[in-house]
């Protein structure tokens, strides 16, 4: 069996992020949702687990960062194509998200760009060529 991923945020509208997840593809696993949390399903293997702030804090005694003004991380999908690195950059933008607030990366072989949700948080998306990478 797959090792599964998920990841924790912290967001300020739990409603709000749920919506962007979905338009960005993502599907709300009811069994897992309530006003202060949601697990939006990106895959079998990948779980983003969005939280309120509050609800958070009950797994960590740290401080948890406001992700508009301070990086915690770069997250990572992988697309099928170029074209679809380009429609779902545009899907994020158009649900209120930032585009490209990262360099955008074209290195032939490998092409990628990011967004920002509405809480902060980068998400970035790369396309790869499979049969270039295989000659290298």
């Amino acid at each position: 069996m797959p090792k599964m991923f998920f990841l924790n945020l912290p967001v300020e509208d739990v409603a709000r992020a749920r919506r962007f997840h979905e338009t960005m593809g993502a599907t709300a696993d009811a069994r897992f949702c309530d006003d202060r949390t949601a697990a939006m399903v990106y895959s079998d293997t990948v779980v983003v687990m969005l939280l309120d702030r509050s609800r958070f804090a009950d797994f960590t005694s740290k401080e948890i960062i406001d992700a508009k003004s301070r990086v915690q991380g770069l997250f990572c999908f992988s697309a099928e194509s170029r074209a679809e690195v380009d429609e779902m950059v545009g899907r994020a933008e158009a649900a209120g998200g930032q585009v490209d607030p990262c360099p955008l990366q074209d290195h032939g072989f490998m092409y990628g760009r990011s967004y920002e949700d509405p809480d902060g948080h980068i998400f970035e998306l790369v396309w790869m060529d499979q049969a270039a990478l295989a000659r290298m």
